[in-house]
């Protein structure tokens, strides 16, 4: 069963019967009345204490839900392991790694820091951008459960129209809060889900993460740690010199978000099921599971770009970082295959993305993205193929993907990249980034 977007998942049992007192008896008018009080105090209470978030999802409490479950955890710190600095660990793989890196790609390095995060930190530096990506996804969802109750239902609930806004971004607050926390548990590094989700120029590993996830593999933690490093920085190269890729992933997420579109005879159905005296039932309709996202031909379209990019991304660091490690770390292969399958199989990372934003990826690609670029890196060498990043109509499409040998050929057929000069041209989208953002907020280019 495919993954769907927060708004769509099961509500939480430990809530059901929480929808008035227990036993049902009889009760007067004035009883019912204090008792209506009593409850739209403490939703007020409640809303006061999660924040003071007002868009589709209440980020507040999705932060507050992540640390308390981290701490219920037992997270409390980043050590890699007990006797050692993590932080050191961190940076010496790092350095490592980026010297290693530096003889199989023409891209420089990309991260100016590389850190430890723990688990909590990466919940922090992580939050802008997954509100980025969830925002589309529950404004579509908020929206049309609201323009479609019917406008008599609107009537009836009168004042308390207003509060569904706020309990659902409750509802999707709580639900990515809980998610957030799963993974913040399990990832390894800031760039696992393949999209640049810390801050810019910054590699982060997650060194506790990082040991549990070396237990049974029967590898030295530290040769763990200079591959993912590895990995890490590969990224961080990518998506610091080819500037058109962070905006282009993160933009198509939220093409795919915007085209969700909702079957308005569930959501009637939904309507039917709220009592407006009641705002418990706002949250535990919403959450039913009888919305149903509808695939539509630009969501498809936009799934394929990004399946498609996202390979290409995680293809080209599987192929570099498997070059600059060479011999080097006789656990490699191992490492390499394993982190294949972890993908493959749906890991933490791919199964809590697709609750998020309701996106399922296709790992698959990935290795048909590794032999496109290891074909054109043996028959064209390093320039050609890392040159191809420099624009993005260069790039591999799905085809190609399907046929790489084909690709190459045509490749070694034009000339039109054989005279360009990757590293003036990454220069140049550079230039013309830096002169845009000038553009837009002058006051803060001079700041910088």
């Amino acid at each position: 069963m495919s993954n769907l977007p927060f708004g769509f998942g099961p509500s939480d049992p430990d809530k059901r019967g929480e929808n008035g007192p227990e036993g049902g008896g009889d009760q007067s008018g004035a009883e019912a009345f204090n008792q209506l009080g009593q409850m739209l105090s403490q939703l007020g209470q409640m809303l006061s204490q999660a924040g003071s978030s007002t868009g589709p999802v209440n980020y507040d409490l999705a932060k507050q839900i992540a640390m308390q479950k981290l701490s219920g955890s037992g997270d409390s710190s980043i050590g890699f392991a007990a006797s050692s600095d993590s932080d050191g660990a961190v940076r010496d793989a790092a350095h490592l790694a980026e010297l290693w890196l530096d003889a199989a790609t023409i891209l420089p390095a990309g991260a100016n820091t590389t850190v430890a995060w723990s688990a909590r930190d990466w919940v922090q530096k992580t939050l802008p951008t997954w509100q980025r990506l969830c925002d589309p996804v529950a404004q579509q969802i908020s929206g049309a459960w609201v323009e479609a109750l019917p406008a008599e239902a609107k009537q009836a609930a009168g004042p308390l129209l207003s509060m569904v806004g706020q309990m659902g971004g409750m509802a999707f607050g709580s639900q990515l809060g809980n998610a957030l926390a799963q993974l913040a548990s399990e990832v390894l590094t800031s760039t696992e889900v393949g999209l640049p989700l810390g801050p810019d120029a910054t590699s982060a590993l997650l060194p506790a993460n990082i040991e549990k996830f070396t237990e049974g593999l029967e590898l030295p933690n530290s040769e763990v740690l200079v591959f993912l490093a590895a990995r890490e920085a590969a990224h961080q190269r990518l998506f610091t010199h080819v500037p058109w890729l962070r905006q282009r992933l993160l933009a198509t997420v939220e093409e795919f978000a915007h085209g969700i579109k909702v079957d308005t005879s569930a959501l009637e159905q939904l309507a039917g099921q709220v009592d407006p005296s009641n705002p418990a039932s706002i949250e535990e309709a919403m959450s039913s599971g009888l919305l149903e996202p509808k695939t539509t031909p630009e969501q498809e379209a936009a799934l394929g770009r990004l399946e498609t990019l996202l390979a290409l991304v995680e293809g080209w660091v599987d192929v570099v970082v498997a070059e600059a490690v060479g011999d080097r770390l006789p656990g490699a292969d191992a490492l390499r295959e394993t982190l294949r399958r972890r993908r493959a199989t749906g890991g933490p990372a791919e199964q809590t993305f697709a609750t998020l934003v309701g996106l399922e990826l296709r790992p698959r690609r990935m290795r048909a993205a590794s032999a496109l670029w290891k074909l054109v890196g043996e028959q064209h060498g390093l320039e050609k193929r890392d040159g191809l990043w420099s624009h993005p109509d260069l790039m591999p499409n799905a085809q190609d993907l399907d046929d790489p040998m084909e690709f190459s050929e045509r490749l070694g057929e034009h000339s039109a990249i054989d005279d360009l000069d990757p590293i003036a041209e990454l220069e140049r989208t550079q230039q013309e980034k830096d002169e845009k953002a000038k553009k837009e907020d002058p006051g803060e280019a001079d700041e910088s």
